[in-house]
């Protein structure tokens, strides 16, 4: 079979002929339709993860979409992140139990492209952050995929308000094309002026609860906004790994601040919020900008992906026509 390979830390995968996968106790073979390039992958084949560097030859990919027994699954696996190999393969070999079935109509390349980060996004801001009907949200980091798929999770669920926040106009085009009522600059580190934006676009009101990928000023400015008792859910650090909140908001508001991880969540949260994210991408109302592009030409594509050049989520096809 076809599968990229890491055969270094620190380089792109190579595609190369590999035998196909032999299954282990409690295993199946799945016949891989779309492996996504995610932050994850492309940091656990740094060799510099906090799960240490990988052993070499593997195959990558932390998630994938394909077919087990005739019906469409999604699966997640431990690729980089403990021995063995994962989904950027044309046949993956993972556990049975792990195996989500997904619902008629599911496109498996936007299913990959949502998959965990779509999961991040919609725990966060419900089993974490308690979003109710009638709140009004700001997410922050809205023109990555995260961002994207809260913005409309948060619609779902019934928001008021949604206010985006994001760095470039690009990304605050992606936002307001996913729903977002307003779309704040993040292109200073003055905190004061960050804070006076959001209480501009919150419309005069104050913010019930805040998703957080980025921390650091934009997190201590948005914080400001929020009312007595409001949230802000902490997913990220790629602002930066400390934030300025003062100790006086946070007391006098009684704020709460929640950190969140995917690798909290037991196997039966996981496959109910994939289930969910995949019934609100077969009615339409779920979507995130992506690229689909072959297996063959995955090594060019990871550097894109790294590199931040791509127009979203990559998702590789490792079967012709995929």
């Amino acid at each position: 079979m076809r599968a990229a390979e890491i055969v270094e830390t620190g380089r792109p995968p190579v595609v190369a002929d590999r035998k196909a996968p032999a299954p282990g106790d409690g295993e199946v073979l799945v016949d891989v339709l779309a492996a996504p390039i995610t932050p994850l992958d492309l940091l656990c084949a740094t060799g510099t993860s906090y799960f240490g560097a990988p052993a070499t030859p593997y195959v990558p990919g932390v998630q994938g979409v394909g077919t087990h027994g005739g019906r469409t699954v999604w699966f997640p696996t431990r690729a980089g992140m403990a021995p063995g190999d994962g989904s950027m393969a044309e046949v993956a070999s993972v556990p049975e139990a792990s195996l989500v079935e997904l619902p008629d109509g599911a496109d498996p390349v936007q299913l990959a492209a949502l998959g965990l980060s779509a999961v991040a996004a919609h725990m966060a801001l419900t089993w974490r952050g308690g979003l109710t009907a009638g709140e009004q949200v700001i997410v922050l980091g809205a023109g990555g995929i995260v961002g994207q798929a809260a913005v409309q999770l948060a619609r779902t669920a019934g928001a008021r308000r949604v206010i985006a926040g994001a760095r470039s106009p690009a990304a605050r085009e992606r936002a307001v094309a996913a729903g977002a009522d307003a779309a704040v600059a993040l292109d200073t580190g003055d905190v004061d002026e960050l804070a006076r934006r959001f209480a501009a676009a919150a419309d005069g009101r104050p913010v019930d609860l805040v998703l957080d990928p980025l921390f650091g000023v934009p997190a201590a400015a948005a914080a400001r906004t929020l009312r007595s008792g409001g949230r802000l859910v902490n997913l990220g650090g790629s602002a930066g790994e400390t934030c300025p909140i003062e100790s006086a908001l946070l007391r006098g508001k009684s704020l709460r601040l929640l950190g969140y991880t995917n690798n909290e969540l037991t196997g039966g949260q996981l496959a109910e919020s994939i289930g969910y994210v995949a019934a609100q991408a077969a009615s339409g109302r779920l979507a995130v900008a992506h690229e689909t592009v072959p297996l063959a030409d995955a090594e060019a594509a990871w550097r894109r992906q790294g590199e931040g050049t791509a127009t979203g989520r990559i998702v590789l096809t490792p079967r012709p026509g995929g």
